[in-house]
């Protein structure tokens, strides 16, 4: 992208993009609109509903104008007290408490029959329905009045003429490079097609790191450093521990470990929805701060309990169009799982079970309240901002990367950041919007699916582990929708399996060949290493743990690092057996003699040298895979055996070690490739590579627009007593 050098404008002078807003007469015509519309449907529930009933004609007008100013005037100042009943019942709770102050308002109102609280309940609701339907009907954006009125306080204070431009970053999870241009060429994308095409925004790909996924990428963003993180799982033989970054003690730690108080959002930024916090001092749905926020008071935060889902929350219109929009996306997700199953679209996953349910707490709750939060932040003037909209990347691993209901959920994330736009537009200051990825998903069949067994299953037999006893498959389920991340119950190793095993490649043959030549029996006797507590053994002394793509292999009764020599003694099938399988692309292992080697079926590379024998087994996975391999060998809890799913370039699929469709985690394909659409007036960054590289071109860019550097003296996260868990713990 060619960009001129970054100007800070004049954010007063600038025209408000205008959306369908009030003009003049309109305020009060809502006004006298919704105030019909709630004293008609007071009269219809006067004749409907059981238990409430009105005398007079006039009863249902002062009613209406009593629900209407406690909704708008009263409700927002108690919904601050009672804000964590709004929290854990995600809104619902508020209705009740709504219910109970309609209770106490109609008994002072002389005539009003109104027996419980029950009763009270479904009044609030149809009139919060009513309420909807009306702004509906007149097209209202109610938040866009809210940031009319906001920048006509900004113009009255003393704010200066020109002000240092905010930046939001806004992450769409998940989303290749490739398919976000696909996604804009087709239309499913509007808000960023017009960008593009009126040239405020370029739009370029940047290189993962070999783990692709969030945990990597983000820390790499937020806090440029993400140093010895393998996967979004990965076992550290030390501790006897699986770090798990969706776990709130271990995301605390990994923040612990990598920040230096200078991270992307140190200088009064916020956090929305994201796993780490970036030194942020107000944040909201991250998960590194959950284990802080029980405790004792953390000097960092600053923001209340539930930052963001007050002011979501405090208009209970918002409670039901959220609730609306979660039921319709959870008879959306049935209906497109039913619609794959009839037409036998394969590669797919079981998509039963509470995952409908469960579905539009991404797509629907988190996005929604993430958003008001992220207009509560530009509102108020804050400098810097990032989120993560998880929906896509969800809906995309049970999916498909490019299925239809994954790219529905994309279009709904582009109406929001459509909405931010506008908001941006009316801040206090003015706002240069950033989209991003963390990374990409590559899609294919499940390993366990494909191949018979879960890459754990695979390990452990090589290993000795005694074979699981066959099972009948159970309500047509399959070994990978049924492992769901730990060890599935067993299938007899296929044809295609069996023919791995057996080996006919160059480098088995040579591996082979080695073991014999040093005279090698068979695996000599494990002595069992007792109670394995909460982390699983794939063997005896064997753990392995799959993230996506990438499934690593640590041998617990050997300290540090195991090399290649002492594997090919102990365990003589494992590596030939795992080189020579059509699901895996390669293997990392360290050896005495060579240091750090990548073997592939046909091919050994050799890293400290870069010597190649054979065919490059890195040949399909990017220029860079050698230096972000390389890399990652030199971490501390690097695992003995790092496994690479196998990646065809002919039809762009890898089959990844988790029971999902589009995946992500390791190198090949489009999970490598994130993108990145910017302002054109931001300095070119030019080849990305590495979510560290990533950081310091936002970090330049903020400094370009005038935002000081950080200063390093923000407190460190520090995770409670209560809320830490035994080191012995499964992930």
């Amino acid at each position: 992208m060619n960009r001129p050098s970054p100007i800070v404008r004049d954010y007063r002078a600038t025209p408000v993009e205008r959306g369908p807003l009030l003009r003049g007469g309109r305020v009060v015509a809502r006004v006298v609109l919704v105030w019909a519309l709630v004293t008609a449907a007071l009269h219809l529930l006067d004749v409907w509903l059981t238990g409430f009933a009105m005398e007079g004609w006039w009863q249902p007008t002062v009613c209406a104008l009593l629900l209407g100013l406690l909704t708008a005037v009263v409700w927002p100042l108690v919904l601050r007290i009672a804000l964590p009943i709004a929290l854990f019942t995600l809104g619902l709770g508020s209705f009740v408490l709504l219910a109970a102050a309609v209770l106490a308002i109609f008994w002072l109102v002389p005539g009003v029959e109104l027996t419980n609280i029950r009763t009270a309940f479904v009044v609030v609701v149809v009139m919060t329905v009513v309420n909807a339907v009306a702004t509906s009907l007149l097209a209202i954006d109610e938040d866009e009045l809210f940031f009319r009125r906001a920048v006509r306080r900004s113009r009255r204070s003393a704010a200066p003429e020109q002000q240092t431009p905010g930046v939001l970053f806004l992450q769409i999870d998940g989303l290749g490079h490739d398919t976000a241009r696909r996604a804009v060429r087709d239309g499913t994308m509007p808000t960023l097609a017009r960008w593009l095409a009126e040239g405020s925004h370029g739009l370029q790909y940047w290189t993962t790191d070999w783990s692709s996924q969030t945990g990597a990428s983000v820390s790499g963003i937020l806090h440029g450093n993400n140093h010895d993180i393998l996967g979004f799982r990965w076992y550290e033989k030390d501790r006897g521990h699986v770090m798990a970054c969706a776990h709130p003690a271990d995301a605390a730690e990994i923040e612990r470990r990598h920040s230096d108080g200078r991270g992307l959002l140190a200088v009064d930024g916020a956090s929305r929805g994201n796993l780490f916090t970036g030194d942020a001092p107000h944040y909201s749905l991250t998960m590194s701060t959950v284990t802080v926020l029980g405790g004792k008071r953390s000097a960092r935060r600053r923001d209340h309990v539930g930052g963001g889902y007050w002011a979501y929350f405090a208009n209970p219109v918002n409670g039901i169009r959220t609730f609306a929009g979660a039921l319709v996306d959870a008879v959306r997700e049935v209906v497109a799982a039913a619609n794959q199953r009839r037409a036998d679209v394969r590669p797919r996953t079981h998509r039963g079970g509470i995952y409908p349910l469960a579905r539009p707490g991404t797509t629907v709750i988190a996005r929604d309240v993430v958003v008001s939060a992220l207009i509560e932040d530009m509102l108020d003037g804050r400098p810097v901002a990032y989120a993560d909209f998880l929906g896509y990347d969800e809906v995309a691993h049970h999916s498909g990367i490019e299925r239809f209901d994954a790219l529905a959920v994309l279009r709904t994330i582009d109406q929001q950041i459509g909405r931010l736009h506008r908001a941006a537009q009316l801040a206090p200051r003015p706002y240069h919007i950033v989209c991003l990825s963390d990374h990409g998903q590559t899609q294919g069949q499940a390993f366990a699916d494909r191949f018979g067994e879960t890459i754990e299953q695979y390990v452990g037999r090589l290993c000795g582990a005694p074979a699981p006893r066959p099972r009948r498959r159970l309500f047509g389920r399959t070994p990978a929708e049924r492992s769901a991340r730990r060890a599935a119950e067993g299938w007899q190793v296929g044809a295609a399996l069996a023919e791995a095993s057996s080996g006919g490649g160059v480098v088995a043959r040579r591996l082979r060949a080695r073991v014999e030549k040093a005279g090698a029996s068979p695996a000599k006797h494990r002595t069992e290493s007792g109670k394995p507590g909460e982390v699983a053994r794939a063997a005896p002394g064997v753990v392995v743990c799959a993230s996506g793509h990438v499934a690593m292999v640590s041998f617990t009764e050997h300290e540090g690092r195991v090399e290649l020599e002492t594997i090919e003694r102990e365990f003589p099938d494992l590596l030939p057996s795992l080189v020579d399988h059509p699901g895996i692309g390669f293997v990392l292992v360290r050896s005495r003699e060579h240091g750090a080697v990548v073997l592939g079926r046909d091919g050994v590379h050799r890293l400290a040298s870069g010597t190649v024998i054979g065919e490059d087994p890195l040949a399909d996975y990017g220029v860079h895979a050698p230096d972000l391999i390389r890399r990652v060998d030199t971490f501390p809890h690097c695992s003995d055996i790092m496994i690479n799913s196998r990646y065809d370039p002919a039809t762009d699929d890898a089959s990844p070690f988790e029971p999902h469709v589009g995946s992500h985690g390791g190198l090949g394909g489009p999970q490598s490739r994130g993108f990145l659409l910017a302002p054109t007036g931001l300095a070119d960054p030019g080849e990305i590579v590495g979510a560290e590289h990533l950081h310091r071109v936002f970090r330049g860019w903020l400094t370009d627009l005038g935002h000081p550097e950080p200063t390093g003296d923000r407190p460190a996260l520090q995770v409670t007593e209560t809320e830490e868990e035994p080191a012995a713990r499964m992930g």
